[in-house]
């Protein structure tokens, strides 16, 4: 198999195209204030995102988020609901599909651990120059409570086309 040179949005056949990673995203969201992470390995590396990873086998989104969000910052979301989606298509031949989770709390106090730094940070504050360049698209929606959908394309960290839907149910 070739590795895909497509790099508009709009040349991939998405309702063929096939992820080959499924991943997930969580963002606790309270009094003003968003839990985000510094990643300190994997794809993302040093980037400013919400804890997430990759789904193990045979395990539901949902299941993942909070499994992740555990694991790197000790912390038990509460009040979960599915907020987006994302598809990233990379030139390198790698197609991650994410699942987006939004959480109204947490229990327990978020710590540091071998995979990430925890940093609570104002919503209106968002230090989107440290963050993946489509997290100023689409984190917006998802502090709005509006669903979401983002179909992108990269190469490396730098996005050459995307097309974002918000308000689709």
């Amino acid at each position: 198999m070739s590795i895909p040179t497509a790099t508009r949005v709009d040349h991939i056949d998405w309702p063929t195209w096939r992820p080959t990673v499924q991943a997930t995203l969580l963002f606790v969201v309270r009094d003003g204030q968003v839990l985000l992470i510094r990643k300190k390995r994997g794809l993302g590396a040093g980037k400013i995102n919400g804890p997430g990873g990759k789904l193990d086998p045979g395990e539901a989104p949902l299941a993942c988020a909070l499994r992740e969000t555990a694991e790197e910052l000790g912390v038990h979301a509460t009040g979960v609901r599915e907020a987006g989606h994302l598809r990233f298509h990379f030139l390198d031949g790698l197609r991650l599909f994410c699942t987006v989770f939004r959480a109204d709390g947490c229990e327990g106090e978020a710590v540091e651990t071998d995979e990430a730094a925890p940093l609570w940070t104002a919503t209106d504050a968002l230090p989107f120059d440290e963050m993946w360049v489509d997290d100023r698209l689409w984190l917006p929606a998802l502090l709005a409570r509006q669903p979401f959908e983002l179909w992108s394309v990269f190469d490396g960290d730098r996005m050459l086309d995307h097309r974002l839907v918000i308000g689709v149910a």
